[in-house]
């Protein structure tokens, strides 16, 4: 179960962006899937209390079922991007039908963007990380396709309040891309410990950033 991504799988996928290069104590916080009632409720005002921008990475047939939260997630100044349409997965599906899942999501998304009138996302993470190179081949030329370098692993139901912290506190560096997930698998973990992680953050003296 590995919190920090290895660098021997980071090295098989060149063109996916694990880490930001920075020069400043800034982290970049992700929550996949999504929305969700309660849950992403949730997340946004802890985000508040605490003046936290973030970038929420959207299940498409999730954003047609809740417009309004989407919505709120643009409002409070978050970042989204494509999660795909129906969190399809890059290893069981071919690739003509794993592309049409990630444009379907993104269509919906452009559409969100122009009723904001904000401007369109280019971002994408592949549902449950897993994606092939010829899927990435296929899409780096249009999407920055996002990975990770620090693994919460939330949705665990039996994780602890001080695994789940330290998993996060005790991994991060500047410019490290950090998961969480706007879902019900993770609500109860995240009422116990999101805040308190978040500060913790904060008091290490991290900044969070949703610039891509």
């Amino acid at each position: 179960m590995f919190v920090r991504t290895p660098k021997f799988i980071q090295l098989l996928f060149p063109s996916a962006i694990w880490k930001k290069e920075t020069s400043s104590k800034e982290l970049w916080l992700t929550f996949d899937d999504g929305p969700e009632e309660i849950v992403t409720d949730f997340i946004l005002d802890t985000l508040k209390k605490l003046n936290i921008k973030a970038s929420f990475f959207l299940i498409g047939e999730q954003i047609v079922k809740f417009p309004e939260l989407t919505k709120k997630i643009l409002e409070n100044g978050h970042f989204i991007g494509n999660h795909s349409f129906s969190h399809i997965h890059g290893y069981f599906n071919k690739n003509e039908k794993y592309i049409y899942d990630i444009e379907m999501g993104q269509k919906i998304i452009n559409e969100k963007a122009v009723e904001m009138g904000i401007e369109k996302s280019n971002i994408f993470r592949p549902p449950f990380g897993r994606i092939t190179s010829s899927q990435i081949k296929l899409l780096k030329h249009k999407y920055k396709i996002i990975m990770w370098d620090v693994f919460s692993w939330d949705f665990k139901k039996k994780i602890s309040k001080k695994r789940l912290f330290n998993n996060v506190t005790k991994n991060i560096s500047a410019g490290s891309i950090i998961v969480f997930h706007n879902n019900n698998k993770s609500y109860n973990n995240l009422v116990e410990s999101l805040e308190n992680i978040l500060i913790e953050l904060k008091k290490q003296g991290y900044s969070f950033s949703t610039t891509w």
